[in-house]
């Protein structure tokens, strides 16, 4: 990442978020701690909890509990990963063997939802039951969210609007909400409050689709297999578009080995190969990239200082990731 104004803030609050995240693994039962550590350990953008501190600080907060606040979407996110992983049976996270494959499938179930509810403990700690509303419909959306997308698998007919909410569910929800935790704990106004949740919606949308979109790329590029979601039984955009413009015959190949699950790491491979030849990864991010002038919208009705720059900025980074 250059050194924008993003990277500097990002540098700047990694410390207290890092510091808050392990202040909230030591109040869990011991005996979950070494999952929960495991996770929170691991890495990651810490993309939630910095536009928890960022959204605040934009509307007049300036206090230092904010950050015991911001890092529950964190553990939130988190708890959604253990049980992603144990789900889909994955060997590895963030360059780590998975938690289950370390722990145990049961203990890792377990300590997933002892993240989640010491969560919602940290929240209700700040004694405003609008920011456990929040929390709780974000879990809850979530949650609905995964069980669409399980359902969607491995169909062929899944709309663009049914994709488009399984996003909203699955990724969006969580980022909304903490840009609203932000905002309602700075004590702003509920068209402003309004405001923060509209920018979280749109940059999380545009974020799962550039993800979507990243999927197709080269391992090389990106640290990551090729074509995932292809042997996943995904219909993402890029997948929905190249299915879209393949001969009739060719399309009933395709389905065929999609739906029943026969898609090859070779399939996957030529698939990508072919996604990314006809520009559909690229389509994709256009359509990203009208999720992100909404959200550049939603900040204009937001103050004008430093915080609204880098979040300006966070939008300019989701459209152009890489990685």
């Amino acid at each position: 990442m250059p050194d924008t104004l993003l990277h500097q803030r990002l540098a700047q609050e990694l410390a207290p978020v890092n510091a808050a995240l392990g202040r909230a693994a030591q109040r869990l039962p011991e005996p979950v701690r070494p999952v929960a550590r495991h996770i929170l350990e691991a890495g990651g953008k810490r993309l939630r909890p910095f536009l928890t501190v960022l959204m605040a600080r934009l509307l007049g907060d300036r206090g230092q509990r904010i950050y015991d606040l911001a890092v529950t979407m964190e553990m939130l996110h988190a708890a959604t990963l253990l049980h992603d992983d144990v789900l889909d049976d994955a060997a590895n996270r963030r360059g780590k063997p998975a938690a289950h494959t370390r722990f145990g499938v049961a203990q890792t179930i377990l300590a997933g939802d002892a993240l989640l509810a010491g969560a919602n403990a940290q929240v209700a700690d700040f004694g405003d039951p609008r920011l456990c509303r929040c929390f709780s419909t974000a879990t809850s959306e979530t949650a609905a969210g995964e069980i669409l997308e399980i359902a969607a698998q491995h169909r062929v007919d899944v709309s663009a609007e049914e994709y488009a909410a399984i996003v909203r569910g699955k990724t969006a929800a969580l980022i909304a909400a903490s840009c609203e935790l932000g905002a309602l704990a700075a004590g702003a106004a509920p068209d402003a409050v309004a405001a923060a949740a509209a920018y979280g919606e749109n940059l999380g949308m545009a974020f799962q689709i550039v993800d979507d979109a990243l999927d197709f790329a080269p391992e090389a590029e990106t640290g990551k297999p090729t074509g995932g979601d292809v042997r996943e039984g995904k219909l993402t955009p890029p997948l929905r578009l190249y299915r879209l413009q393949l001969s009739e015959n060719e399309r009933a190949a395709f389905d065929a080995a999609f739906v029943c699950g026969m898609m090859s790491e070779a399939d996957a491979s030529g698939i990508s190969a072919r996604v990314r030849a006809g520009g559909f990864d690229r389509q994709a991010r256009e359509e990203a990239g009208t999720y992100l002038e909404t959200a550049r919208a939603a900040l204009l009705r937001l103050p004008d200082a430093p915080e609204r720059r880098v979040l300006q900025e966070m939008t300019d980074y989701v459209r152009d990731r890489s990685h």
